[in-house]
């Protein structure tokens, strides 16, 4: 008996890492791209307004206004994508996206960039919660905090390599006498179309498909991810919609989000103000980029680490939880803190405790979803949350245009992230929730 129980176990294990190495690698280079896609406008502004004439709200504007188109067609994408394939979709996605940011370095006024990063959000609408069910078909709920938090370590990581590359191409690539920030959208719009190619040869749609397992394998893998849908209540595709659980996970997401995009956006400028009262001179944009990768490496490092945590002891509550409050009093702090080194170490503090959250919270709301309502369910978390990166850059700029200072848009977002900690503290565990 015990040769059998430990014969099971080595079979677990070796399915288990054979699927993360074959599937992850992939999916973090993907999303580091679509991460630095979406926020690489933060570091564009650092000469793109003064180019263009657009001032701080405007800005704010243009960048929120990518998750209107987001949010209109997350819901349709990831219905699409389930019936179509992740494969097929999730190539499509990432093609169209990659054409509208070449297309961006084309921009003449604000106009032409509202409209660009409109069509932005409708092409790239999908591809997260489309990833976050893809992981759903691979992964049972007790390795998938771990899966979420490896994939979801590409937003730290896209940071980590594009602040430094996209503000050294603005500094130094000058071209045909095209402004940098121009050729910063040329250039890392292309990958996004080579992976978009790259994808139909790489991903398989689901386990029963994958060749590259062994059978025994293969046929493992089927039974726990069927054993574990039939332990979850059943339910139609469209109950997601009248859940109140989704919705409660939608606006602990969207409070959340409003932190993660009005850092992600604003931040460059905001270090920029910080290193130019530091050294009481003018910085070059490579060394803002050089200086924004520091909270960065600590996001990234915490999330992982916390991510682990949460899998080992098999807690999602508290670990979704606590890390919010950690991005609150951080931000709090950064806008109240006199000294700018002070307020650089507390921006770096809220960037470790919003990354933490996202692993442990993914696996925490799935954890509520039947297999059949999870791609209705994951996109209604995602898109309703995502309206939060409409929200957060707007109001901190509309905030800086009012006050002429920084302090009050981090103070709105510390508010945020304090409402998303109190709505996490309220999720009901015992009545719902399927694993422990």
């Amino acid at each position: 008996m015990a040769t059998s129980t430990g014969r099971r176990d080595d079979l677990e294990r070796t399915t288990v890492r054979k699927v993360s190495r074959r599937i992850l690698p992939f999916l973090f280079v993907l999303y580091i791209i679509a991460y630095l896609d979406r926020v690489n406008l933060g570091y564009a502004a650092l000469e793109m307004n003064a180019d263009l004439g657009i001032a701080a709200e405007a800005f704010g504007l243009a960048a929120g206004i990518f998750f209107i188109g987001y949010f209109l067609f997350e819901v349709p994408s990831n219905v699409l994508l389930h019936r179509l394939g992740a494969r097929v979709w999730i190539a499509r996605i990432l093609i169209s996206w990659g054409l509208v940011v070449i297309a961006t370095a084309w921009v003449a006024n604000t106009w032409q960039l509202y409209a660009l990063r409109f069509l932005l959000g409708l092409a790239e609408a999908g591809f997260f919660p489309g990833i976050i069910l893809y992981l759903t078909y691979w992964f049972r709920d007790r390795d998938r905090a771990r899966a979420v938090a490896l994939f979801m370590s590409a937003l730290p990581v896209s940071n980590i390599i594009g602040a430094p590359v996209s503000t050294w191409i603005i500094d130094h690539v000058h071209w045909f006498g095209w402004a940098g920030w121009r050729w910063m959208f040329i250039l890392e719009g292309i990958p996004a179309v080579v992976l978009g190619l790259m994808t139909l040869q790489v991903l398989t749609d689901r386990p029963e498909q994958a060749d590259w397992l062994a059978a025994e394998e293969k046929a493992w893998l089927v039974g726990a991810l069927r054993e574990e849908a039939a332990a979850k209540p059943p339910a139609s595709t469209w109950t997601a919609f009248r859940d109140g659980t989704v919705w409660h996970f939608s606006l602990i997401y969207f409070t959340l989000v409003i932190g993660l995009y009005g850092i992600g956006f604003w931040l460059p400028t905001i270090t920029k103000g910080i290193a130019e009262v530091m050294a009481k001179a003018q910085v070059s944009n490579t060394t803002v980029g050089l200086i924004v990768v520091v909270p960065y490496v600590f996001g990234g490092a915490a999330m992982l680490l916390w991510s682990r945590r949460s899998d080992r002891l098999g807690e999602r509550k508290w670990h979704t939880a606590l890390p919010a409050l950690v991005g609150a009093v951080g931000l709090f702090f950064s806008g109240f803190w006199p000294e700018p080194f002070g307020a650089l170490v507390m921006l770096t503090v809220a960037t470790v405790g919003i990354y933490s959250f996202f692993g442990p919270f993914w696996s925490f709301a799935n954890q509520f979803l039947s297999a059949e309502a999870a791609p209705v369910g994951i996109a209604v978390i995602n898109s309703i949350g995502n309206l939060g990166g409409f929200v957060g850059p707007y109001a901190v700029g509309y905030l800086k245009t009012l006050t002429g200072a920084n302090a009050a848009g981090l103070y709105f977002l510390s508010a945020s992230l304090a409402v998303s900690f109190i709505l996490v503290t309220l999720v009901r565990v015992k009545a719902r929730q399927a694993v422990v």
